[in-house]
């Protein structure tokens, strides 16, 4: 007698990447447990959230009923041929292994026993379309409309239900500010394995641009009692529909959308599968939609190509945010679309964005990131983005995004923390280590901030670590990232501080290193850069990374993290340079700026030009060093010490940014500056009131413009 097992790879995508897929197992023709694998045919499908999957059902010995079995996929991806389909370790310290596992159930039921591989999660959770038929190549056929179904994880909740927002697009922490409507009363979910879905409901469009949140009764509440119920945001919203800064901290609130903070907003259906034809309407939702493949078509008819390595790029480091000179509102999109004739002038071929996933307020540089695949609705959000790339890649210009996997929002309140569970160990979006009586000054604190936060993970940035250790967690990182490249056309990411995430772990309670999160750091940065590469075999890949580790840069089929290139700061402290540097940096820049006979340490600077050669970004000024960091300044205020900026001194310190720039672009390494620098910015660029000192890009230094032209070929 045998027990059949059915196999499931789901690609988690409607292209069509993956060709020749066969399954590999521990078993023997014969369904007996076997070191030597056995391989065979996956027949290819579309599952009826549109994505491509393979499935194979295997007939296994019942007599191995009990028995752990291995398994996983090759198939011909864009990589090439035989390429190895699960990217994600198995969950051990000790071994980078890659497959899946799972014990034989008796037989005796009507139904296969069920293994599913999920790729990426971002078709799978979420509010999706679903379809009763299969997709073919020229659309679909064979029914009415499509559907929706929404799916959360969260493991430890008593019970969960999908409910719909109001006017006011937030909803009390007792209710208050659901949809009153009987047509969208409140929709039960079901679980399985953690994951919380609810039926397929029909007619998408009755829903689409419908605000909701995930009702969740958390372990141990009273699921009789409203009352008892945390309201969340969705993890995989692809928008929030606040683009202000208030929150009501679980209040009343009856204003606008537009002065709600995103971040604690309700979530928002949206058609990922549609466009907004304009960029911009004066009404919300827009009325003019236009399918993707109408709208991306035209993409690259001006005949210009984007730059294909790393080592091909001028990098223009921006932020939307600080654009909008003279307004008074945040820069967004259409100001960005407004630069790009400038940038083309000047040169550049990438443009290096700070973080504009869903992050608070606006006046941020949006490293706090709160939703990984909603954008930044007070810039524009995801629609009007999609026009800002597409207008990009017309002129030639790649896009590179700045990603924040090493923490969340700091408040991530209706986000992330404490999703559905008030228990420390079971705040399955953060890693805690062993239990709260673990840590007697913690569990005993009096305030509310600090109970039972010993076991927390502090890695050297704004929040506790992420729970690299969950497969769920690493893959909403994972899955935001594919879904950035696949839906919006990104070309590229620069992954903040990713040292946070390998080396800098420690635990809360007593700083005592944490290398068990460290590890999983390390498995969770190549699993993220396997699986880009596999799905875009060209995408560019750069790190924050202050590691100085050989590993950062080497594929990942030799153990390596799989980044193209590192930020490498020291090109900055020796070229420009902190005052606040010791004098094992050479500081060209401030140290020319005292205007006395002091010696330039030429040699040091020798050093790190050669350094540069070694898959490294360069640049003489960034987001981080331009008045943020203690001691730092605009490179036109270092120059001369922050004397007044007129007469002859103007005129030495332009020659000196000329000298910082030009080193940088004739270095070995990638160039980047930050925005501002090719017109000789002067006001310090901080996190706390850059919109304050915002610069006009367009009025001023034409020279220096100019000389930034000339180096970079125009």
């Amino acid at each position: 007698m045998s027990i059949p097992v059915r196999f499931m790879y789901s690609t988690g995508m409607k292209r069509d990447l993956f060709h020749n897929a066969r399954l590999t197992g521990s078993w023997d023709r014969s369904g007996r447990y076997s070191e030597q694998w056995t391989e065979s045919t996956m027949e290819p499908g579309v599952l009826e959230d549109g994505s491509i999957c393979f499935t194979a059902t295997v007939a296994l010995d019942e007599a191995e009923a009990g028995r752990e079995f291995r398994w996983g996929v090759i198939f011909d991806a864009p990589q090439g041929p035989n390429q190895w389909g699960i990217l994600t370790e198995i969950n051990s310290t000790a071994s980078a292994d890659r497959y899946r596992t799972f014990v034989l159930e008796p037989g005796g039921t009507d139904r296969p026993q069920e293994e599913i591989y999920h790729l990426i999660h971002c078709l799978w959770l979420g509010a999706n379309k679903q379809y009763t038929t299969a997709r073919g190549d020229t659309g679909i056929a064979g029914r009415d409309e499509a559907g929706l179904r929404f799916a959360v994880w969260a493991p430890n909740a008593e019970k969960v239900d999908v409910v719909f927002g109001g006017e006011s697009g937030y909803i009390a922490d007792d209710g208050a500010g659901m949809n009153e409507s009987s047509d969208f009363s409140p929709l039960p979910m079901r679980p399985k394995n953690g994951v919380w879905m609810t039926e397929i409901i029909p007619r998408f469009s009755r829903y689409d641009h419908r605000l909701y949140m995930y009702r969740i009764w958390k372990e141990g509440r009273n699921t009789s009692s409203q009352g008892e119920a945390s309201y969340r945001t969705d993890l995989y919203s692809r928008c929030q529909i606040g683009s202000g800064t208030f929150d009501p901290r679980g209040g009343h609130f009856s204003g606008r959308t537009t002065e709600l903070d995103g971040t604690k907003s309700c979530s928002v259906v949206i058609d990922p599968e549609t466009v907004a034809k304009n960029f911009k309407e004066d009404v919300w939702p827009e009325h003019e939609f236009i399918s993707e493949e109408e709208f991306w078509k035209d993409e690259f008819t001006s005949g210009k190509r984007l730059p294909g390595r790393v080592e091909d790029l001028v990098i223009y480091e921006l932020h939307i945010g600080a654009l909008g000179f003279g307004k008074n509102r945040p820069g967004n999109f259409e100001d960005a679309i407004e630069l790009l004739d400038h940038l083309t002038e000047l040169g550049v071929n990438a443009i290096e964005l700070l973080p504009i996933s869903e992050f608070e307020g606006w006046a941020q540089w949006g490293y706090g990131t709160s939703h990984y695949f909603a954008l930044e609705y007070s810039a524009g959000g995801r629609d009007q983005f999609k026009h800002f790339i597409r207008e990009c890649h017309r002129r030639g210009i790649a896009v590179i995004m700045d990603v924040v996997y090493n923490h969340y929002h700091h408040d991530a309140e209706r986000a992330e923390w404490a999703y559905d569970s008030d228990v420390p160990e079971h705040n399955v979006y953060y890693w805690y280590e062993g239990r709260p009586s673990d840590y007697p000054r913690f569990y005993e604190a009096a305030t509310n901030n600090q109970k039972g936060h010993g076991g927390y993970i502090d890695n050297m940035s704004t929040g506790y670590a992420p729970r690299y250790h969950e497969e769920m967690v690493r893959k909403l990182f994972i899955s935001s990232a594919v879904t950035l490249m696949e839906n919006f056309h990104i070309d590229g990411f620069r992954m903040d501080q990713t040292t946070s995430i390998h080396a800098y772990n420690v635990l809360h309670a007593n700083g005592k290193p944490a290398g068990n999160v460290n590890a999983f750091g390390v498995k969770f940065l190549r699993e993220l850069c396997s699986t880009l590469k596999m799905i875009k075999p060209d995408v560019i890949l750069t790190a924050e990374d202050h590691s100085n580790w050989d590993k950062v840069t080497e594929g990942t089929d030799r153990g390596g993290l799989g980044f193209d290139a590192v930020w490498y700061a020291d090109f900055y402290h020796h070229l420009s340079g902190d005052t606040g540097r010791g004098p094992e940096y050479a500081n060209l820049i401030t140290t020319a700026g005292y205007g006395d006979d002091r010696p330039l340490n030429m040699d040091y600077f020798a050093g790190v030009l050669l350094a540069s050669a070694n898959k490294k970004v360069v640049y003489h000024e960034s987001h981080d060093e331009a008045g943020n960091s203690e001691h730092s300044m605009r490179t036109i205020h270092a120059a001369v010490n922050r004397a007044s900026l007129s007469g002859e001194t103007r005129r030495v310190a332009e020659a000196r940014c000329r000298f910082a720039f030009g080193m940088s672009v004739l270095s070995a390494g990638t160039p980047l500056f930050l925005m501002g620098e090719e017109v000789g910015a002067q006001k310090d660029y901080r996190y706390s009131d850059f919109a304050d000192n915002r610069e006009d890009l367009y009025g001023q230094g034409k020279g220096m413009e100019d000389f930034y032209s000339g180096f970079t070929g125009t």
